[in-house]
Parts: structure tokens; C-alpha cells; sequence
């Protein structure tokens, strides 16, 4: 299955962790213009904290008017992250680390018509997962500790980012960079420079007094300083 994101484009994806859940169609109209609506999935146990599952999705999608990117912060990630796709997220991330059969997962996932990304926590080197990153349409790179929004950006994480983009090219392989994390216009043109291509925003974007404008501004930036 060929990924929706060229690895040559820049895209915005807002983190509605950073929104109002009690005016989540409002939050969700905010950030129409962006090119999908990032869903953190969070179960108390793979992180220290809960938002919802697979039904709470199902929702956002049929009111989104953009598609769904769903990030899975959970332990079985094998069993449970087929319902995401069911749920009709576009693309569903899992943890490597919550992943007993993360080829598995991810052609079961793609088998469902949807696209399937793996993710990394910051400790997790990216160097093993470098043989089988032609399974999957992308690799999120976490840029803070996952669980809570509003955490500042790891520059430690820069480094892995462009070992991935070196790897992936050097393979001739269409895969995503996702960055998640501290993303803002601070820290944007550094992501992209090291190779990233699809940034995660909450902070940044739900704090701002004009979503759109926030949007369009940080895709400028990635633009401007993407990897060459």
C-alpha cells in the first residue's frame, strides 16, 4: 500500500491532546486546514495516563474533515490496534516497544486499508527497526517522553532522526519521518532539516489565537528548512 504522505511533502498533523474535549467538534473545525488530526490513544498502563479508545475514534472520524492519524500509546498493541483501523483512522501507529509481531501488525493493519506506522519512545534506538522500516508507511520519532502534551522538545533526539532519513533514503524506500513532541516554531526547521516530514503539533497550534494561521506558518518553516 502506497503511504498518502510523499516523502518529498510537509504536513501538519494537530494533537487534539491539547484541545477541549467538551467542544471537540469546534477544536476539530479549527484545524480543517491541517492535513490530518493527530489522536493520541492513551491507556494508563504502556503511559501514565487515559483518554480513550477505539469508539471515541469512530466519532472523531465521522465529524473530522480531515483524516484521522492515530497515535497508540498501549500495551497489546497486536490485539487491540486492528479496532483503530476498523474505527476508520487513516493511519494507525503502535509502539514498537507494545509490539510482539510489529510486521504482523502492520500487514494486518494495511490489509484493513490502512496505514501503519511504528513508533519509538526516545530511549529506543531506531538502529534495529532499520531491517524491516520498508514494512511500514512511517516512523514516528518521539521528541519528548511520551504521555502528556506540553513537554519541551528533546534536541537530543535530532541525531536519530537523521540516522532514519539516512537509512530509509539509502534504501530507496517511501517512508514517512513523523516528529511528535515540543513541536513549535522554535524547533520545526530543526526537525526538518534532520529529515522529518510530518510534524505533530498540539501546544503550538490549540494555544495559538488562529489555528489556520499557526498551521500554515509552521508548514512554511518545514518547507523552508527541509533536509536535502
Amino acid at each position: 500500500m502506497n503511504t498518502p504522505y510523499s516523502t518529498d511533502g510537509h504536513y501538519i498533523h494537530p494533537s487534539i491532546l491539547n484541545a477541549d474535549f467538551m467542544s471537540i467538534g469546534t477544536e476539530l473545525d479549527r484545524i480543517a486546514t491541517a492535513d490530518s488530526v493527530h489522536v493520541d490513544v492513551m491507556d494508563n498502563h504502556f503511559v501514565p495516563n487515559l483518554t480513550f479508545g477505539a469508539s471515541m475514534v469512530e466519532q472523531i472520524v465521522e465529524r473530522s474533515a480531515i483524516p484521522v492519524d492515530a497515535h497508540l500509546m498501549i500495551e497489546d498493541a497486536d490485539d487491540e490496534a486492528p479496532a483503530y483501523a476498523e474505527a476508520g483512522a487513516a493511519s494507525v501507529t503502535f509502539h514498537l516497544e507494545a509490539a510482539r509481531a510489529p510486521v504482523k501488525l502492520a500487514r494486518d493493519l494495511r490489509r484493513k486499508n490502512t496505514q501503519a506506522g511504528v513508533a519509538l519512545r526516545p530511549a529506543t534506538a531506531v538502529e534495529p527497526l532499520l531491517d524491516i522500516i520498508g514494512e511500514f508507511d512511517m516512523l514516528l520519532l518521539m521528541t519528548v517522553e511520551p504521555g502528556f502534551g506540553g513537554q519541551s522538545f528533546l534536541d537530543t533526539m535530532l541525531p536519530k532522526i537523521r540516522r532514519a532519513r539516512a537509512a530509509i533514503s539509502e534504501a530507496n524506500l517511501e517512508v514517512s519521518i513523523q516528529v511528535d513532541g515540543g513541536v513549535s516554531r522554535e524547533t520545526i526547521e530543526r526537525c526538518a532539516e534532520a529529515g522529518a516530514n510530518i510534524f505533530v503539533a498540539g501546544s503550538a497550534i490549540y494555544r495559538a489565537q488562529d489555528a489556520a494561521e499557526e498551521i500554515s506558518a509552521l508548514r512554511e518553516l518545514a518547507q523552508r528548512h527541509t533536509a536535502h
